[in-house]
């Protein structure tokens, strides 16, 4: 017997000819008839569904002004600054500045709706209750959760209802969907535009149906949304970043506001403060940079990097690394020394016993395409 959870969507996924695999303790669909290569490439041009209802859905309740400022203590995020209506990115810390999950939250007025990763649900939602127990912690457990990307999007979506294409990114709204309350942001984890939609289980596969039943828009695996976020320089929890790497560390202190920096209102007061606001203040000794490998074979992830073809100590390895199917080339990230982080370095990468030349790279490797 497998101890793997199906998704609610599971029989629609096998009918519509996915290859199932384990991820994150569910049955998940890695990808389906058109194959990864093409599932990439019809998200960047048109428009992929993603069924993501392994993430966990969590509803943070209470006094509005008070549930914020203690999810402000568990984050070097403004959660207080976030206006109804608006989500945001956010990074809940260890004492030592370490990272124990990236996270969406999102403004609905009366609740906090807070996105956490699959793999780390069960523990994010026990530290929740344990460091804001004057909060109500809800995990929902009665919703699918589905990612509409690409940039046909938006004309998809609007077919079933046209406030959809009022939304800008960062945007969270409630529309009807299919005769359901659907909870929806302008947002996803591609790069490309779109959006995220929570909708009851009760609905979820007349919402799916109705998309993947237009002329734009496929179904998509995890081996697509994979490559789909690494050329957009997003990171992949439990690889990219985990809980030895700080926000500074990771190149993701853009998501740390100048309200919660030495000098703002609501300075530290989040966990690892005195180390991440060092870092801010006086840099990190190494940092998550992008890859350009030579050649046309990807470098994954575990591969070693070394300063030079040389030298015998390690430097970092890569993170995550694949072939990216729209620049045609092999991308990846990984952690080096400081040093050596200015785009244009030349590092070696150790595959196969055999040293090859690796260019630090900017980040993304395709610009994003979100609706300002």
């Amino acid at each position: 017997m497998s101890d793997l959870e199906d998704l609610p969507l599971n029989d629609l996924h096998v009918e519509l000819g996915a290859k199932m695999v384990p991820f994150a303790g569910y049955q998940m669909p890695v990808q389906y008839a058109l194959g990864v290569m093409k599932e990439h490439q019809h998200t960047r041009t048109a428009a992929g569904l993603f069924d993501v209802s392994h993430m966990g859905q969590v509803l943070l309740k209470g006094d509005v002004e008070q549930v914020a400022l203690a999810f402000e203590t568990l984050m070097p995020v403004d959660v207080l600054g976030l206006p109804e209506g608006r989500q945001r990115y956010g990074l809940l810390t260890n004492d030592q500045g370490g990272i124990l999950d990236d996270l969406m939250f999102a403004n609905r007025g009366d609740h906090l709706f807070v996105v956490v990763n699959a793999a780390c649900k069960a523990a994010d939602i026990a530290h929740m209750r344990t460091q804001m127990p004057d909060v109500e912690v809800v995990e929902v457990t009665d919703r699918a959760l589905l990612a509409l990307q690409g940039p046909k999007a938006e004309a998809a979506l609007a077919t079933l209802n046209p406030e959809v294409a009022e939304m800008r990114f960062m945007d969270v709204r409630t529309v009807t969907l299919c005769g359901a309350e659907a909870w929806v942001s302008r947002s996803g984890y591609t790069g490309e535009d779109g959006y995220e939609i929570s909708i009851p289980v009760t609905h979820a596969e007349a919402l799916a149906r109705a998309l993947v039943d237009l002329d734009d828009v496929e179904p998509i695996g995890l081996g697509a949304r994979d490559s789909l976020r690494l050329e957009a320089g997003l990171c992949l929890y439990g690889h990219d970043i985990d809980t030895t790497t700080t926000p500074v560390v990771a190149a993701l202190q853009w998501a740390i506001q100048k309200v919660r920096r030495t000098g703002g209102d609501r300075a530290g007061g989040f966990p690892g403060a005195d180390v991440i606001l060092d870092q801010l203040t006086n840099g990190a000794p190494r940092k998550r940079v992008g890859l350009s490998p030579q050649g046309r074979a990807p470098m994954r992830e575990g591969v070693a990097l070394f300063a030079s073809d040389d030298t015998t100590d390690q430097i970092g390895a890569i993170t995550s690394g694949a072939f990216g199917p729209t620049v045609q080339a092999p991308v990846a990230m990984g952690y080096v020394p400081i040093d050596l982080a200015t785009n244009g370095t030349i590092i070696s990468a150790e595959l196969r016993g055999k040293r090859a030349a690796v260019t630090v790279a900017p980040l993304p490797f395709v610009p994003a395409q979100f609706k300002r």
